[in-house]
């Protein structure tokens, strides 16, 4: 049985010596960190689930950008900043254990300690909770390293990390969700319907200002 989403490991299909060497190398560093292809992706959409569950549990649809867990616990002073500190540390671990130099995690852990000291401030701290997001800063850091070293290319897995679990084991289970359109489909529900949502939203709040405005135009 063929695995979903299995895509070629780099761009080009070429098999020219370029390309030859290109795959070696991904190869090698693969087995230099005691890891497969298959391993990668796993825990690479592991961070992306919880990049999510941190940053944008609640999102705009067919954004990345929202609120999550980090937020909420912003609302806790210093302690609910603590915690969220020892969380994303999480993400750094599996940015470690996936062969990212942690050099290059630097930005992230950065931005988490800018995220903790901004945090302790009320209100203000909880709005820029919105915008400081060290666990999606690391994803995007890993996701470099993973093109560059592993020549791993698609992002299905980390643009709807939960869904596309979801979806493998209907697709081992029944042809039916192999289908590229019902693929699609399946993995952007959430996005479908809270884009129903907002419409639904915009629909009542301006049936309600036409009708205030009527209201007020009669008693005029």
């Amino acid at each position: 049985m063929a695995k979903p989403f299995k895509t070629a490991p780099f761009k080009t299909t070429l098999n020219s010596p370029a390309t030859q060497e290109a795959r070696q190398r991904f190869e090698e560093n693969l087995l230099k960190e005691g890891l497969t292809r298959q391993q990668v992706i796993e825990m690479e959409r592991s961070l992306a689930k919880f990049a999510n569950t941190m940053d944008s549990v609640v999102r705009i649809p067919f954004t990345n950008q929202g609120v999550g867990a980090d937020a909420a616990l912003s609302t806790v002073p210093i302690a609910g900043d603590v915690a969220g500190l020892l969380l994303t540390s999480y993400a750094f671990m599996l940015g470690i254990r996936l062969g990212v130099p942690a050099k290059k995690l630097t930005p992230a852990v950065r931005l988490a300690l800018i995220d903790l000291v901004v945090g302790v401030v009320p209100v203000a701290g909880t709005v820029m909770d919105v915008f400081l997001r060290p666990s999606r800063r690391t994803l995007e850091i890993v996701r470099d390293h993973l093109q560059v070293e592993y020549g791993i290319q698609e992002t299905t897995h980390i643009d709807r990390p939960f869904m596309h679990e979801a979806l493998q084991k209907k697709q081992r289970q029944s042809k039916f969700w192999r289908n590229p359109v019902v693929a699609w489909i399946y993995l952007h529900v959430p996005d479908i319907l809270g884009l129903i949502v907002l419409v639904l939203l915009a629909l009542a709040v301006w049936t309600l200002g036409s009708w205030f405005i009527g209201l007020f135009a009669t008693q005029a």
